[in-house]
């Protein structure tokens, strides 16, 4: 009896290890489904020779798209868009064609600028129904191992592969440009808004611009305390600080011109007051999960 109750023992400390362990393994690789692509990266588009300017790409049927399925707050129909093989297709046939680019091939700068964002958003869409239905991209972002649709999802230009952090950190930043960091989306609530149409060389500038005035025009995003002079930002501006200017006084003189009312607008001017950060929202910017959270 001794040695049978000995032996539940073991079988039940070996039972809790082995959860334990498991538990592990889900933590640190994301997803079930993701641990079996464990270093395996994704790849989208086509491996073919880039002989096409960025001048020339067609960004319509990726604002076709978007005018389907982006409401006008960035949310996405991501449910009628993973129903839909056509549209899914759709979106790879769009993909395919900016693999046909040769990124040294001579272009006008917004038109880089705008095929980068287009790619970068249309990429981060691409994953996500990949893996859809979802709650959020931070399930799908390996901790230490397994995949992550950061680094692992790669999309195939001139025949080489470009993951969504290498082309935020490796091509867009170093652009200069800091309105960059309310055009690019991570499909969460907390990301800018998902602009439902292309950037397109010809309307580049404003759409910059007005996609930062909206990011700042939001509450989740940013909030002013004129009595005590403080500003509430969204933790992308302190991820990327260093984009928006060397210091703090600056980078608030950076972000003036997008500020919703005049006192924040001055104080901003002025590099004067103190900087909280808010919390990020990484739930996945869902049109269904919205109208649930509405009623």
């Amino acid at each position: 009896m001794k040695l049978k109750n000995k032996g539940m023992v073991m079988k039940l400390t070996f039972s809790f290890a082995g959860m334990a362990v498991l538990a592990f393994v889900a933590f640190v690789t994301g997803t079930g489904s993701d641990a079996a692509r464990a270093g395996d990266p994704v790849w989208v588009g086509q491996n073919v020779r880039g002989t096409t300017s960025m001048d020339q790409i067609d960004h319509s049927p990726w604002d076709r798209l978007l005018k389907k399925y982006v409401d006008d707050d960035g949310y996405v129909n991501y449910k009628a868009w993973h129903a839909s093989s056509t549209d899914r297709q759709a979106l790879t046939g769009y993909l395919n064609s900016l693999s046909r680019v040769n990124p040294q091939a001579k272009a006008d700068n917004d038109a880089k600028f705008a095929f980068w964002i287009n790619a970068y958003n249309a990429v981060t869409v691409h994953g996500i129904l990949r893996e859809y239905p979802t709650s959020s991209i931070r399930n799908h972002t390996a901790k230490l191992f397994g995949y992550n649709i950061w680094k692992d999802l790669k999309l195939i230009i001139g025949g080489q592969g470009h993951s969504l952090e290498h082309i935020e950190h490796q091509v867009l930043r170093k652009m200069g440009d800091p309105r960059i960091h309310f055009a690019i989306v991570c499909a969460s609530i907390g990301c800018p808004r998902l602009l439902n149409e292309a950037y397109t060389a010809d309307k580049l500038q404003a759409q910059l611009d007005i996609n930062a005035k909206d990011f700042f025009n939001r509450e989740q995003n940013f909030r002013y305390d004129a009595r005590g002079g403080r500003f509430h930002m969204s933790s992308i501006l302190s991820w990327f600080g260093e984009d928006f200017g060397g210091n703090q006084a600056a980078q608030l003189r950076t972000v003036s011109k997008w500020l919703p009312d005049r006192a924040s607008q001055t104080a901003a001017q002025r590099g004067t007051g103190s900087i909280s950060f808010m919390d990020y929202n990484w739930n996945l910017n869902d049109q269904s999960s919205r109208r649930v959270a509405r009623r």
